[in-house]
């Protein structure tokens, strides 16, 4: 620890969030004669401007070289207090945040004394930990004004428009032999009644007209390296030749759409004459001109059965989750259904209905045109049968009507089919996608980071992520769009350098740190005549798992040494006075 560090530190009452029970004095008093503290505060809250100011006014009079803030999670306010070192003249590296809300006070609001002494200890944690920064600054990369949007589905043409009106080149890669997904197969849409087909044919024209997006088709990507900024991306075409091209892209956004569930022979009657998905039927209903007709009959009954393949909880892989989309869409087809045959008998048989938003107006007209629903148990769900007339038959008991059974013929019965993942295991081997439990690609943050993934660069939007309507994926599309602008047109991306380093005097090259670096940051270099490990810089998360594996303790992580993390040790079990 050098003699000259002269360290701030600001305990906060959080407006009661954290003095109601730790005793902050008590903390202050505590830990003010710690080995390089100065200046030592409490403010009601740290976050507020006037206290940012003061430490400010400290920071330049006292000559401070670090600041310790005790208040919330760092995921709150972390950023907040390293721009006041910042404005202060202070290297932002040389703060540390001390969670003593989250882990003291709400974690122990019936034991004052225990939450105290914790506060203490970590306080006292935070302290020594400063002791020992050293300034940092961000890695600086260049970029290249170009990205990779892999999936051209209606998330991703609306992604590449979006990207070449800001200026930017856009490579366009679609696996399959025409652009557009499954939108560009969908009759008419709600709320604006547009057909599948117009949309993707307006996209898939507004992309022909600009010359900055290339669009590939029976392409896919097969190889990547580099890292946010420069990616070298191999595009593998198709065709006889299988020809493959290189470029480079700044940035990847995945777009790479859905599946819709496929029922298994005999679920609900699947396989049985009549009984269709949710999207066969509706291939049905746009091909009807005038009455709805299915093998030249005329079609007068039809039951649709909802939460097919979604909120599942037995199985070998249930999917747990709701598709959201299926409930509008089902509601839809009733309504076009009553249009095409006015008179028609239809009867919806739910767990719950989730017409959210403004779809719930579907709902409403729905049951305005003469539509039956009827809510089923989901311990007891509707059997379906053919009928000794050859009608089909559905036998439910119906919980609104206090579980009176009933028995529904119908000409057609609907299966409404939700939304599972796309099968895109080589390109999460490529790309290194992080995927969820429910097989979606996982974003950081659902809310504050909704497309970005653990991956710097690469973004994922659409139904991809999850199920979502065709809005919906636009929506995320556009945020994708603006994330991925956001770095490049700057010209250069600044990185974390909280990341592991080598010492290349202590490595042996044995291999160990690469096995156990989850993002492939470890490569091989060269260093006075012998192969040592290298850090790609741009490709660390800081993670710290190569660390402790490294047998020659050759690897420390810039913020979070070895020393620094003994001395918070050795702080934080320290006795209380």
């Amino acid at each position: 620890m050098s003699d000259q560090k002269r360290i701030g530190v600001y305990i906060c009452h959080c407006g009661g969030n954290i003095s109601d029970y730790v005793d902050v004095e008590g903390v202050l008093r505590a830990v003010q004669d710690e080995p390089g503290v100065v200046v030592a505060k409490t403010a009601m809250f740290t976050c507020s401007d006037a206290t940012q100011q003061e430490m400010v006014r400290d920071i330049r009079e006292q000559n401070l070289t670090g600041l310790v803030v005790a208040s919330c999670s760092p995921k709150l306010h972390l950023f907040t207090f390293r721009e006041v070192a910042r404005r202060a003249g202070l290297n932002p590296y040389q703060y540390t945040q001390v969670n003593i809300r989250e882990q003291c006070s709400w974690a122990h609001t019936g034991d004052r004394a225990g939450a105290t002494e914790k506060a203490i200890r970590l306080v006292r944690g935070g302290i020594a930990r400063t002791n020992f920064t050293e300034p940092l600054e961000p890695i600086t990369i260049d970029t290249v004004p170009k990205v990779l949007v892999v999936g051209a589905g209606i998330a991703g043409l609306r992604a590449a428009t979006g990207l070449a009106d800001l200026g930017l080149s856009v490579l366009l890669v679609e696996k399959s032999a025409s652009a557009g997904g499954k939108v560009a197969g969908l009759g008419k849409m709600y709320p604006h009644e547009k057909t599948g087909r117009e949309i993707i044919a307006r996209l898939v024209d507004e992309v022909k007209r600009r010359e900055n997006i290339t669009l590939f088709t029976n392409a896919e990507l097969v190889e990547k390296s580099g890292s946010i900024g420069n990616f070298r991306v191999k595009i593998r075409l198709g065709g006889k030749q299988r020809e493959e091209i290189e470029e480079n892209a700044g940035c990847i956004i995945v777009a790479t759409g859905f599946d819709t569930y496929r029922p298994r022979e005999g679920e609900y009657g699947y396989g049985i004459d009549g009984v269709l998905t949710l999207a066969e039927y509706k291939e049905l209903l746009d091909r009807c001109g005038g009455g709805l007709v299915r093998n030249g009959k005329p079609v007068k009954d039809i039951v649709y059965i909802y939460c097919v393949g979604s909120r599942q909880q037995a199985g070998e892989k249930p999917n747990r989750y709701c598709s959201r989309y299926c409930c509008n869409a089902a509601v839809h087809a009733s309504i076009q259904s009553s249009e095409a045959s006015p008179g028609i008998h239809q009867f919806h048989l739910f767990r719950d209905m989730r017409t959210y938003g403004k779809f719930e107006t579907l709902y409403g007209r729905a049951r305005d045109q003469g539509a039956v629903f009827v809510r089923y148990s989901e311990s007891e769900p509707p059997a379906v049968e053919k009928g000794a007339d050859g009608k089909l038959k559905v036998t439910v008991k119906d919980l609104l009507t206090f579980g009176e059974q009933i028995e529904i013929p119908a000409d057609v019965v609907v299966l409404v089919t939700g939304m599972v993942p796309a099968r895109n295991e080589a390109l999460v081997d490529v790309l290194k996608l992080p995927v969820g439990r429910d097989g979606f690609f996982n974003e950081i943050h659902p809310k504050l980071r909704p497309v970005e993934t653990v991956v710097d660069g690469v973004f994922i939007c659409g139904a991809c992520q999850g199920p979502k309507n065709s809005a919906e994926s636009v929506a995320s599309a556009l945020a994708a769009v603006t994330q991925s602008a956001s770095i490049l047109k700057k010209g250069y991306v600044e990185l974390e350098p909280l990341i592991a380093s080598v010492d290349p005097g202590l490595c042996e090259l044995c291999d160990v740190c690469a096995g156990a670096c989850p993002y492939s940051a470890i490569e091989r270099d060269h260093y006075q005549g012998k192969e040592v490990a290298r850090v790609n810089e741009a490709v660390c998360k800081g993670c710290g798992g190569c660390a402790p594996v490294c047998p020659r303790n050759a690897i420390n992580l810039k913020g979070y040494t070895d020393a620094q993390m003994e001395s918070m040790i050795d702080a934080m079990l320290k006795e209380i006075g």
